[in-house]
């Protein structure tokens, strides 16, 4: 059985992490490790954490694990990195408080389809839906995933949203977050994950399915200006200055028709 490392980084969250814990406690998939780094909250998030962790232990799901850590850190990506350290099982997710899986076959599904071949995949990945803090859904994610999917699709932008790109542990493990970024590591992440699996020889396979609820908003959202910057830097480190220029001409074209 695949062992789903499901990560949820919180601070003083308490407002949105029910819909989040609730929507991983009623998979009907066992093989899940859930991992809640706390980054030492005033709230009462971490008491809900704690309730949640006592729930799923007293149902007594074979294979099914909950972990709670809560600790200062030196923000989101330090508590991911944190993460990467813990994590124990196959495949690793980022589902923050606010994010949820689909509905209750959501991990059934994808583990089905990662078992299809030989090797497992590098990275599975699928579509998002933006959902508001009571879970409704908004809409569809614009950026959709591409049929395939390599290191150089990003160009185009994230067209892969980080809570729906699943990556093998190990191939996780070799690449944490660059801590020079405040709000676009996860796409620095992203990138370096897909050339290595690139490196590796491993395949990144489409899910073809809604696999993440993204709760809309969040930190690059709230921060849009210095995120689109450092978004730029990114790129540019990647893909080379002129390239990554010449892309952004080419948002700016597609933007104004779209007007």
């Amino acid at each position: 059985m695949i062992i789903f490392t499901i990560v949820t980084c919180t601070y003083n969250a308490a407002s949105v992490l029910q819909q989040t814990l609730h929507s991983v406690l009623m998979q009907e998939y066992e093989g899940v490790e859930h991992l809640i780094v706390d980054g030492a909250s005033t709230d009462s998030t971490r008491a809900m954490a704690e309730e949640y962790k006592r729930v799923s232990d007293a149902r007594q799901c074979q294979g099914r694990t909950v972990k709670v850590v809560s600790e200062p850190d030196r923000g989101l990506y330090d508590a991911m990195n944190k993460a990467l350290r813990m994590a124990t099982g196959d495949y690793l997710v980022f589902l923050n408080a606010g994010d949820s899986l689909p509905n209750r076959h959501t991990l059934d599904s994808i583990a089905a389809l990662a078992e299809t071949g030989g090797v497992r995949p590098g990275v599975l990945y699928g579509e998002t839906d933006i959902v508001d803090a009571k879970g409704r859904f908004l809409r569809h994610r614009r950026l959709a995933p591409p049929e395939r999917l390599t290191w150089k699709s990003f160009r185009l932008g994230m067209l892969v949203c980080h809570q729906a790109f699943y990556v093998r542990t190990d191939v996780a493990r070799r690449n944490p977050y660059n801590l020079n970024y405040r709000y676009s590591a996860d796409v620095d992440w992203c990138i370096r994950v897909m050339k290595d699996c690139a490196a590796s020889g491993l395949s990144l396979l489409n899910l073809h399915q809604v696999v993440a609820h993204y709760l809309d908003g969040g930190m690059s959202v709230a921060n849009h200006r210095d995120s689109l910057r450092e978004r730029f830097k990114v790129m540019c480190s990647h893909y080379g200055l002129a390239t990554t220029v010449a892309m952004h001409l080419w948002f700016f074209v597609r933007a104004a028709i779209r007007k």
